[in-house]
């Protein structure tokens, strides 16, 4: 099957990943490890382990269990000393992480258990910090605070810059037929992938198909006004070149009524500025991509095939 894979976090990268594990792919998710907020936070500092939350999420995403299951590992306790707050499936693997000997043989001894379809691997063992400068000249430091400063951000960085990748991270990205990042936050959950050396080296050197989901919604704190170019511009001044080949974007209409809802938010559709990105040399893949279930989301089964499709045409090509 064609090697894929999949580079991210939060709520975006689990909701395709669900659609993505149906299609005849091997898949392997980097996932990062940049979270210091709520639960996640809390089991970062306290057990000294890296953040569970995002890492959770893909493993429920690709897992092959029975709902209740899902919603278990899910569950956030509302009560209890030292308990209200935490999920469940956040408190197995901090448990694993000591049942096994170390947090990535957790993972994979958790997703056994799961029977999930492919691989979840943080992005590095090390425990990494956010750090973002905004336009002001200001710096915001830690992941959950960056999207509360309320400023325009010029650029984010890792505490420590030369954090070592995990190695079987690396090794996914240099045989992979493809790879994908998004979609979800751009500054907090994909970047800091992006920005962790080796990984970024091996992405370079790297003859895969390289694809770009962009969001269907701006980020309050972090993407506001944010055309498809701005998102596409962002990754290319922070990795210092254009990296992508295809950028997947939404241009299915969405009602006026949600749409104002989300603007009392302060968020609202990104634009496709088709010219602006195809004159980035960008291929664009346009369609109607965009679900409404309490929160807009990927429509997961097309967007998965469209990307099985890329993928599909791009390894018959190579032969």
């Amino acid at each position: 099957m064609p090697r894929v894979v999949v580079i991210g976090g939060g709520t975006g990268l689990s909701v395709m990943l669900r659609g993505l594990k149906e299609q005849l792919l091997d898949i392997t998710a980097i996932v990062t490890v940049a979270d210091d907020g709520g639960s996640s936070g809390i089991l970062r500092s306290e057990l000294q382990i890296p953040p569970p939350g995002d890492i959770r999420n893909v493993l429920i995403a690709l897992a092959d269990v029975e709902p209740l299951l899902s919603q278990m590992l899910q569950y956030r306790f509302q009560n209890g000393a030292g308990l209200a707050g935490h999920s469940l499936g956040n408190l197995i693997l901090a448990a694993m992480k000591d049942i096994a000997g170390d947090f990535v043989a957790g993972i994979r001894e958790l997703s056994r258990v799961l029977a999930v379809r492919g691989r979840v691997l943080p992005a590095t063992e090390q425990a990494i910090h956010l750090h973002a400068e905004m336009e002001d000249g200001t710096w915001v430091r830690g992941e959950s605070n960056i999207p509360k400063a309320g400023r325009r951000i010029k650029r984010v960085m890792l505490d420590p810059s030369d954090v070592a990748p995990l190695s079987e991270a690396v090794a996914a990205i240099q045989e992979a037929d493809a790879i994908i990042a998004g979609p979800g936050s751009l500054y907090t959950s994909i970047m800091p992938n992006l920005l962790v050396p080796g990984l970024r080296d091996a992405i370079f050197s790297s003859d895969a198909l390289k694809i770009f989901i962009c969001n269907v919604m701006t980020q309050p704190g972090e993407t506001d006004g944010y055309k498809v170019s701005d998102h596409l511009q962002a990754v290319e001044a922070h990795m210092g070149r254009r990296v992508f080949d295809y950028v997947i974007v939404n241009t299915g209409g969405i009602e006026p009524g949600i749409l104002e809802k989300y603007a009392e938010k302060g968020a609202e559709a990104v634009e496709l500025d088709l010219e602006e990105v195809q004159g980035r040399g960008y291929r664009v893949i346009a369609d109607e991509l965009v679900l409404f279930r309490t929160y807009l989301r990927h429509d997961e089964q097309k967007l998965s095939r469209h990307i099985y499709e890329l993928v599909k045409d791009w390894k018959k090509r190579k032969g």
